[in-house]
């Protein structure tokens, strides 16, 4: 059976990693929230809406851009994708609609145990914060369709800290400053599922910086990107926190 707490750099014990850890930040889709495929299906819309054919080679490339960079601000995605900031624009807009739909009709549920595990993490007294790359309204859709908006005391997306996603550090900045539930960046954990994850809490310079194996990237990603740790799940962190694994 794998370890669930693989530390990733030398020198980071799986033990005790990072007792004081007094704010996490959790991503939401592929982290805390079960993914599912939705975010190539609504990829779909938006660049079927941009004219690119479904089937075709330029269909693929785009694809698998969006599969490399999953983690990172959907609007930096689609500005990479189609070159102009109108057309990116538009294939946001789409893109955030058909999501949308998808959670509307009940495509959305938690990681197995995700909610559970924030509650824990509280409950030991951490300050815990849900981060995306996704825009406000589409976040905030994701948010009631799991009862979740008091599960948590704050949430971000980018345009809260300043416009700048993944893989920037802004988003994990953004929570320490306005939380104030650290005296210090190394008492912040950062937890996703992606490279872009792991790089934002590198860059901000987290405590403890770990990749879950519930969605996008695996262990490759999280290794050269920077993890101190690899988990299973979300649902392995309250217990690392407390160096009981």
């Amino acid at each position: 059976m794998t370890d669930t707490t693989t530390p990733c750099a030398p020198g980071r014990p799986g033990g005790p990693a990072a007792p004081d850890i007094r704010l996490v930040v959790l991503d939401m889709a592929g982290t805390t929230v079960a993914d599912g495929g939705l975010v190539e299906r609504a990829f779909a819309a938006a660049a079927a809406d941009l004219g690119v054919e479904p089937g075709s080679a330029d269909h693929a490339e785009k694809l698998a851009y969006v599969r490399a960079t999953m983690g990172e601000s959907k609007i930096s995605v689609f500005r990479h994708l189609f070159g102009t900031e109108e057309d990116a624009r538009r294939a946001n807009a789409a893109f955030e609609k058909a999501y949308g739909e998808l959670v509307d009709g009940g495509l959305v549920a938690p990681v197995p145990g995700a909610r559970e595990a924030i509650e824990e993490l509280r409950a030991d007294g951490r300050t815990v914060v849900l981060t995306t790359g996704f825009a406000r309204v589409t976040q905030d859709a994701i948010l009631d369709a799991l009862g979740w908006r008091d599960l948590v005391p704050l949430t971000l997306c980018p345009a809260d800290a300043g416009g700048r996603g993944r893989p920037y550090p802004d988003m994990v900045l953004e929570a320490f400053l306005r939380t104030k539930a650290a005296d210090a960046v190394h008492q912040v954990a950062v937890v996703g599922d992606t490279s872009y994850d792991v790089l934002s809490g590198v860059r901000a310079g987290a405590g403890l910086v770990a990749g879950v194996r519930t969605g996008a990237h695996g262990d490759e990603e999280f290794h050269a990107a920077g993890a101190t740790h690899v988990l299973d799940s979300v649902t392995a962190l309250a217990a690392l926190l407390r160096g009981e694994r």
